[in-house]
Formats: structure tokens, C-alpha cells, sequence
């Protein structure tokens, strides 16, 4: 898998690629994290990237050139999908992570200002996607939380993770159900924890019982399927 960011500010994504499971992830070459300044892709000598956007309005819009020229250069996998990060996209699922990780390449465009002409995401983007009802000040932080949770479906990104013959992680095939993905509250020692006041928070006692069927129905029961999957 490798990951390729188109941004203005790649600077933003140094601490990211160089702290916990991503650093280690990237220095056993599990997958590839490249990031790039559209900047480069700019032709005229003040390398702008932005105008003022046809029929008015505030605010400058990201030109469609330098994001051809960038989008041409980088996509060259088969197994390849451009993203363009936007308000307006898709919800981005735990499903859209796992159907992400069986590609080969990510290209993930990371606007900013007012937004991306919009001849990118009729020609050039394969999905527009947002991480939910709100607006960021760009894509950045989105393609963060892409590249984390595409990331940690790969084998061998998460400490102790060892795949099937399919090459799915073992962790999945404890989470992946029929609808999407459980997620169930989690508990560790100490067994009892007590306040000042008297009062204590248990461990619930199933956890403790090693019952491992009980336990599978109580993750099931208190659990949250997140996500869809095909």
C-alpha cells in the first residue's frame, strides 16, 4: 500500500509520520507515506496555486492546473483511487477503510481556502469524502484519520498482529462481523478501583469468569457494530 498526500503545507504531516505505530509501520516498510507540496506542480514564478473564484464570493479557490499536473504524475498503481476530502463527500465509514486497504494506492487531496475547483472532483477525484457534518480548514487532518485507520488494517502494523492464509490480521477476524466492525468497551486491572469516597468501579464479573463463550456474547452484547462491510 502507498499512501501519496497532495498538500500546501506537508510540513503538517512530519510529526504524524514520526511518532508510535505509524513511525515503526513506515520504518518496516509495511506501507508507503509520501507527501507533496502542490506548490511543485505551480508554473508561474510566484508558484500560486489559488484565484478568485468565478462569480464572486470570499475567499480564494484552489485552480484546477497545478492539481492536474500533481494527480497525472503521482496515480500510476492499477489498484488506485484518488480522494478529494470536501464537506460535501461521503461519511467516511470503518467499511470504506477496509474496502481502502485492499487497494494498492491512496491519492489523497488535501484542499484549503474556499475549496478545490470543482473540475477536480467532476474529473479527476475517484471519491469525495468528509469525516462528518462540520467544516475543517482543510484536508489534512482527514487524510490523517484515513491513512490511521486504512493503516492499521494492514498486517503487521499493530504489535502482534499476524495474518491468515487470506492475509487478514487475526484482530479482524475477531471484529469483522456480517454488518461491520464490533467495537466493545474494554477493561484492565486494577479489578476494583475506589474512590475517596468509598465508591467502587468493577471489573463487569463475565470478564473475569473465563468463560470464553459467555465473554464473546457479552462483547457482542455491549458492543457497537461501526461501519459497513462488503
Amino acid at each position: 500500500m502507498k499512501f501519496d498526500v497532495i498538500t500546501i503545507f506537508p510540513r503538517l504531516f512530519k510529526p504524524f509520520q514520526e511518532e508510535s505505530l505509524i513511525q515503526k509501520a513506515l520504518k518496516k516498510r509495511l506501507f508507503e507515506l509520501d507527501v507533496y507540496n502542490l506548490r511543485h506542480w505551480a508554473k508561474d514564478k510566484h508558484k500560486s496555486v489559488d484565484d478568485k473564484p468565478f462569480g464572486g464570493g470570499l475567499g480564494m479557490v484552489m485552480k484546477i492546473d497545478p492539481w492536474y499536473r500533481a494527480i497525472k504524475s503521482l496515480k500510476k498503481k492499477k489498484k488506485s483511487k484518488t480522494i478529494l476530502f470536501t464537506p460535501r463527500g461521503k461519511k467516511f465509514t470503518q467499511g470504506m477503510a477496509y474496502e481502502f486497504s485492499k487497494l494498492n494506492q491512496l491519492v489523497l487531496l488535501c484542499g484549503r481556502y474556499e475549496g478545490i475547483d470543482e473540475r477536480v472532483a467532476l474529473h479527476l477525484a475517484d471519491e469525495e469524502i468528509s469525516l462528518g457534518d462540520f467544516v475543517l480548514m482543510g484536508g489534512e487532518i482527514p487524510a490523517m484519520a484515513v491513512i490511521e485507520s486504512v493503516a492499521r488494517l494492514i498486517p503487521g502494523v499493530i504489535g502482534g498482529q499476524r495474518a491468515d492464509f487470506h492475509g487478514k490480521p487475526d484482530f479482524l477476524k475477531q471484529r469483522m462481523k456480517k454488518r461491520g466492525f464490533l467495537e466493545y468497551p474494554q477493561y484492565t486491572r486494577p479489578e476494583v478501583f475506589e474512590l475517596k469516597s468509598g465508591v467502587k468501579w468493577k471489573v463487569p464479573p463475565v470478564l473475569l469468569s473465563g468463560d470464553h463463550e459467555k465473554i464473546r456474547q457479552w462483547k457482542e452484547e455491549h458492543g457497537r457494530i461501526i461501519g459497513s462491510v462488503k
